[in-house]
């Protein structure tokens, strides 16, 4: 997709700026990254050697900073603000698309009241020009905003990146997800067999019905033929005698002379 595309170059570029930049040149390549109104994936430069070292130094506030934007909300924000260097209004901005990047992630329909509790938003005119104008326009998300309902529902949301463990999480569910995969193919090819056994008996069974039909038939129509040969005979007159049912109840006799 194009919002996949153009998130790998910035990427690119930010990575290349953080193998020369160190110390307070490092700091200002965060507060650059995380000001970019088109950069939204930041474990990349997270894990660039010269960003790492600013742990434990005059800086490290703004690899605090970094990891907030990479894994954290507004609300995170607001909680450890006063660790955090202050953010400028692109930052906050940034901060709010990434929260509600979040919430998609585990929400496809999100209610404003609860849109608005995560953003610090007061109205929702003021929500719905935030949904629409910093986020769908910006790629970041696709959905439909049900007045009515009151509520987002997300279409489609851009992955952000893993937590810490989250990776592991996730190999885990998906090892999971195979393995009731491989159990409920086992079980349909089990009742496929059943199916194809039964069906294998009802064939046969079937098979059996017709042939002993057949059988019958056959007894039925020799028995007619033995009986009609036995129903001529002749009279005292020497007259051939047929005998015929009539209404299948008296018998009538008829004479042919011969």
């Amino acid at each position: 997709m194009e919002i996949e595309q153009r998130q790998s170059e910035l990427v690119e570029q930010f990575v290349a700026l953080a193998k020369t930049a160190r110390g307070r040149a490092a700091a200002e390549l965060i507060v650059h990254a995380t000001s970019h109104r088109s950069l939204f994936a930041f474990a990349e430069l997270l894990s660039m050697p010269h960003i790492i070292e600013l742990q434990g130094t005059e800086h490290a506030n703004f690899l605090d900073l970094l990891r907030l934007f990479a894994h954290g909300t507004w609300t995170d924000y607001k909680k450890n603000a006063s660790q955090l260097p202050t953010l400028g209004i692109d930052q906050e901005l940034k901060l709010k698309q990434l929260t509600v990047l979040t919430l998609a992630e585990t929400m496809k329909v999100l209610p404003y009241d609860l849109l608005m509790k995560q953003l610090d938003i007061s109205n929702v005119r003021q929500l719905e020009d935030m949904l629409i104008n910093d986020c769908m326009y910006a790629g970041i998300v696709k959905g439909k905003l049900d007045q009515r309902r009151r509520c987002f529902e997300v279409q489609f949301a851009a992955g952000r990146d893993l937590r810490p463990g989250q990776l592991e999480a996730m190999i885990q569910t998906l090892a999971n997800c195979l393995s009731t995969s491989d159990n409920l193919l086992l079980t349909i090819e089990e009742k496929i067999k059943w199916a194809d056994s039964m069906n294998e008996l009802n064939l046969k069974h079937k098979k059996e019905i017709e042939d002993k039909a057949e059988e019958l038939r056959k007894n039925m129509k020799a028995e007619m033929e033995i009986r009609g040969t036995q129903d001529l005979s002749f009279g005292d007159d020497g007259a051939l005698v047929m005998d015929f049912e009539e209404d299948r109840v008296r018998p009538k006799r008829y004479a042919m002379r011969r």
